[in-house]
């Protein structure tokens, strides 16, 4: 058992780590000034993929809930963060988005009533800190607007993450994955091109590549890892796994494009690293362990209660089912 979450955690992993190269891929291979092109070219594409790999289309209620889903997890979380890259240095911008996990605990805690533990809380001030030795520079400037919609963008990708995990679909993980990116993309793209305009006439190859990247690896399969691990874990110790993007992009910075790497960001990973392998701990069930009164004691009860007779040779009055139950639920306990 241990195992196999051990193995869903790795897995689930992989999707923050591939958000985390999309910065050298926009920065390297798309054009410039299109982020929220780049948003629609990653989610709609790779949804509408998705759907016609599953063939399944929402049913009742679910056409509401993919559109929520999906403007919350992609479409207002993307366009969020398009503000916010634009109006705030992008240390700012990642240190207070790294706040996420903290609030999915808060939503976690309310909505689906996941235990808030000091563990939690402190790992997830500790990830902010981390964060911010990682990506924060001196003098960073600081905008309200910027910093609000940072703020917004953190806050709706936790409420789409908790909401994912109340409310699960019947349909298979990879359709309402698509789902939630074909809904996103389109709440995306008319904001897309009202703000952008149309794409840009001549895409290069290096343009195609990065889209195709974007499209296929930082959507489709990242997208669907993430979903399959909010399914099969908790919401805090997922988003937890979040804070592994931004010591990738700091990691692939300076591996692939020479950016300097300080004491001070390598403490801050370590931090960050530290944080999410604590905020993945489990506490370990309390086990009762039965002394030799106790034992004796079951002994009799268990005598007793396949004679149907109490200790003055009387029938319980509530039967051998109330025997049963409440020994049961003394177990549960």
């Amino acid at each position: 058992m241990l195992r196999n979450r051990i193995g869903i955690i790795l897995v689930t992993a992989l999707a923050p780590v591939v958000w985390g190269t999309t910065y050298l891929v926009t920065t390297e291979l798309l054009p410039p000034g299109r982020p929220l092109l780049a948003g629609v070219v990653r989610a709609l594409p790779a949804g509408l993929l998705l759907v016609l790999l599953t063939r399944r289309l929402p049913k009742g209620i679910w056409w509401l809930r993919a559109l929520v889903l999906g403007a919350l997890n992609i479409g207002a979380f993307f366009a969020l963060l398009f503000v916010a890259a634009y109006r705030l240095p992008g240390g700012v911008a990642a240190t207070v988005g790294a706040v996420q996990p903290l609030l999915v605990a808060g939503l976690a805690a309310g909505l689906l009533g996941e235990r808030l533990t000091l563990r939690t809380v402190l790992s997830a001030v500790a990830g902010v800190a981390g964060v911010s030795l990682l990506v924060l520079r001196a003098g960073a400037r600081l905008d309200g607007l910027g910093v609000a919609a940072a703020l917004g963008g953190a806050v709706v990708m936790a409420a789409g993450v908790v909401l994912s995990k109340r409310w699960v679909s019947p349909a298979p993980l990879l359709a309402t994955t698509g789902w939630q990116l074909v809904a996103g993309g389109l709440l995306l793209l008319p904001v897309a091109l009202l703000v952008e305009g149309p794409p840009p006439a001549g895409l290069t190859a290096r343009n195609l590549l990065g889209y195709g990247y974007l499209t296929i690896v930082g959507a489709a399969v990242a997208y669907a890892l993430w979903f399959r691990g909010i399914r099969a874990l908790t919401p805090t110790s997922v988003t937890f796994l979040g804070l592994l993007s931004p010591v990738v992009a700091t990691l692939v910075g300076w591996l692939a494009l020479g950016q300097d790497l300080t004491p001070a960001q390598g403490l801050g990973g370590a931090i960050v690293l530290g944080a999410l392998v604590t905020a993945q701990l489990r506490r370990p069930r309390r086990q009762v362990t039965a002394g030799p009164d106790h034992v004796g004691a079951a002994h009799v009860g268990a005598g007793r209660a396949a004679t149907g007779t109490g200790a003055a040779g009387e029938r319980p009055s509530g039967g051998a089912g109330t025997v049963a139950r409440s020994g049961t639920g003394g177990l549960a306990g």
